[in-house]
């Protein structure tokens, strides 16, 4: 799968990514309060983007199929996954009018611009590649953690609901259908020979992602340094 080949050849960033101080904190539940209310709110943002990014995805499609595969990206964001999120902000005491009222953090600006740039020059396998680091990588984490024996569980966990959600089979069927759509795009698209530079969107996007689990554990240092 060209999934594999392109973790594989950013296995560095990968690693980096999947293995963060944050994912580690998130497993053990040591995580501060303050960098996952800063991460939530961040994701919020970034979510408003990725349903763009899906909505580019139907204009950079040339099957009605991609079309209405991308559609349905955008609909389950706008529909469910962002009400979702709402929720569970306010499990954590962040109101609807402080998610929409808090600027994007730069980091936050950098990636999702990023992706749409992508997008917008290249076309539908380079906007999916840009893509595949959040929608894969989360994954990757959620089966890791959640197989991790070290990994602390339930009540004693205050992110186990945030490990089930991504390691639960509604997101991980989601990825399933995300890597085979890669698959379908590559060989219409050019095949080995658009790997290089693949590889190099798909390793600056993962470096994107490891940036933007900085954005709490930064925010939260410095809350604390104050």
């Amino acid at each position: 799968m060209l999934i594999d080949d392109l973790r594989a050849a950013a296995r560095d960033e990968w690693t980096a990514f999947t293995r963060h101080p944050f994912v580690l904190a998130l497993a053990d539940g040591t995580l501060a309060p303050a960098a996952f209310r800063t991460y939530l709110v961040q994701d919020y943002r970034f979510l408003v983007h990725f349903a763009r990014a899906h909505a580019l995805a139907v204009l950079k499609a040339d099957t009605l199929a991609d079309m209405r595969a991308a559609a349905r990206g955008i609909s389950a964001i706008l529909d469910q996954e962002m009400d979702l999120h709402v929720r569970y902000c306010s499990g954590w005491g962040i109101s609807p009018d402080e998610l929409e009222a808090t600027p994007e953090h730069p980091a936050n600006v950098a990636y999702t611009r990023f992706v749409l740039d992508a997008g917008i020059a290249g076309d539908a396998l380079d906007l999916a590649v840009a893509l595949a680091p959040c929608t894969v990588g989360y994954g990757d984490i959620g089966r890791a953690l959640a197989a991790d024996p070290a990994t602390v569980r339930g009540a004693a966990n205050p992110y186990d609901d945030w490990i089930a959600t991504y390691s639960g089979e509604t997101y991980l069927g989601g990825v399933d259908e995300a890597t085979r759509q890669l698959d379908r795009l590559f060989e219409r698209r050019g095949g080995p020979a658009r790997l290089p530079s693949l590889v190099t969107l798909f390793r600056r996007a993962t470096a994107l992602e490891s940036a933007f689990w900085q954005i709490g554990l930064d925010q939260a240092s410095s809350s604390t340094s104050s």
